[in-house]
């Protein structure tokens, strides 16, 4: 039987790994509460063995979800176009979708994250009688608002107010932006690229070319702009996020690109696993602090970040395009939830976490919880959101209406809605 599955008109493959994609990022932000990395809080048990699965996806987690994100923003900006809506309308459409909940996120959402990370900073650097009650965390909540916090340890300050994970969804509304700006000046001559791409990338190129592409920027940008997800002067992150958005944007309908990574699945995963393998044998190797690794070395593990970065998308790609072609009640659940879940899922981590820690349970019961509790924290905020009405798009939900006949009917979405 051919590997090669027909595009269907709707990609629910896509859907797919953008709902698996959110998840991992969920696991991964638990994850960061044990490891040896900074974090805005920690757990009292480091866990450095957990270093190589968190490195797992690290490399090409949110580089996905930007092609996905990109791909989600064609379908919408095919369907406004067949609507004869332009450029205009898919800006309008995609800061509505994307800054209400970016606003009430960065002011009500993300605001105990930077409260729990000064109580802990505190309580190494200047330890209070009352850990939660003192000059540290007076007026918080104003305090952070108005940037007057003057919270400032060895490292350097706390700048608030902040998006912290939601810098993500502050990145895609800028990108969608430019897109859109792109769209009103080039129009349909911007879309044709996606055929051109489709023959850059044929064959083998499809794996080499990105490689070589990433690759080139882990030489250049990446030595000179550290990732720091303050938009103004993160750099290197934006020459490989905004390719991934561009790149799913041109993509999302190419048949010739979508049987390319069917064809490419398994020699990607190999090589990504192989990539990965060396990347976090390299990170182990040197992960003591004043480490610093030989030149050549360096220079080559550029390169297998670059593989391992590009391999894991394309396989993911690959396996969802030829396995992941159906819908169903849970694709349409979590399609839409996958949202508010990801908006509140890092304050509840980071809460519940804190609190957890002080308990002095075994590591294996405190990661339980804290796993169940996030989980608990994402459902309720999406079940409250779907229930509230037109301020659910606070938290990244648009509300139901009721057809003429009383059914009630979940608003008009393109798929991949973000």
């Amino acid at each position: 039987m051919s590997d090669i599955v027909p595009v269907p008109a709707r990609r629910h493959d896509l859907d797919w790994i953008r709902v698996g994609a959110f998840m991992l990022l969920i696991l991964y932000h638990v994850g960061m509460f044990y490891v040896p990395w900074d974090w805005h809080v920690k757990s009292g048990h480091e866990v450095e063995g957990l270093m190589p699965v968190m490195l797992l996806t690290n490399p090409w987690r949110l580089t996905l979800l930007f092609l996905v994100s990109g791909a989600a923003t064609r379908f919408l900006a095919d369907s406004l176009a067949a609507r004869g809506s332009g450029a205009a309308r898919l800006a309008g459409s995609r800061t509505w979708r994307l800054l209400p909940p970016l606003v009430f996120a960065m002011f009500v959402i993300v605001p105990p994250q930077s409260y729990y990370e000064i109580v802990e900073a505190v309580a190494v650097l200047a330890p209070q009688p009352d850990a939660y009650r003192n000059a540290f965390t007076a007026d918080f909540w104003v305090r952070y608002a108005t940037a007057s916090g003057g919270w400032c340890g060895p490292d350097g300050c706390l700048i608030t107010p902040t998006w912290n994970h939601m810098w993500f969804v502050a990145y895609l509304l800028v990108y969608s932006l430019l897109l859109a700006v792109i769209l009103g000046v080039s129009g349909q001559r911007f879309r044709a690229l996606g055929g051109l791409l489709e023959r850059a990338l044929s064959g083998w190129g499809l794996l080499i070319w990105p490689i070589v592409f990433l690759a080139l920027l882990r030489f250049t940008l990446a030595p000179r702009f550290e990732i720091t997800h303050a938009l103004v002067d993160d750099w290197y992150n934006h020459a490989f996020s905004l390719a991934a958005f561009l790149f799913g944007f041109l993509s999302a309908r190419s048949e010739g690109l979508r049987a390319g990574f069917i064809r490419l699945r398994w020699p990607a995963l190999l090589l990504g696993l192989a990539a990965w393998a060396g990347w976090a044998a390299y990170v182990w190797t040197y992960r003591a602090e004043g480490a610093v690794a030989p030149d050549q070395l360096r220079a080559a593990m550029r390169v297998v970040y670059a593989v391992d970065q590009w391999a894991f998308i394309a396989a993911i790609l690959g396996f969802g395009a030829r396995w992941l072609n159906h819908g169903g009640p849970v694709l349409r659940y979590l399609s839409v939830g996958v949202f508010p879940f990801y908006i509140a899922h890092q304050t509840v981590t980071v809460v519940v976490g804190h609190h957890l820690a002080k308990l002095g349970l075994p590591v294996v019961a405190e990661a339980g919880l804290l796993i169940a509790a996030t989980a608990a924290g994402c459902l309720v905020a999406y079940e409250v959101a779907r229930r509230i009405g037109w301020l659910g798009l606070l938290l990244g939900v648009k509300p139901e209406r009721r057809s003429m006949r009383g059914e009630v009917q979940a608003a008009k979405r393109p798929p991949l809605a973000a």
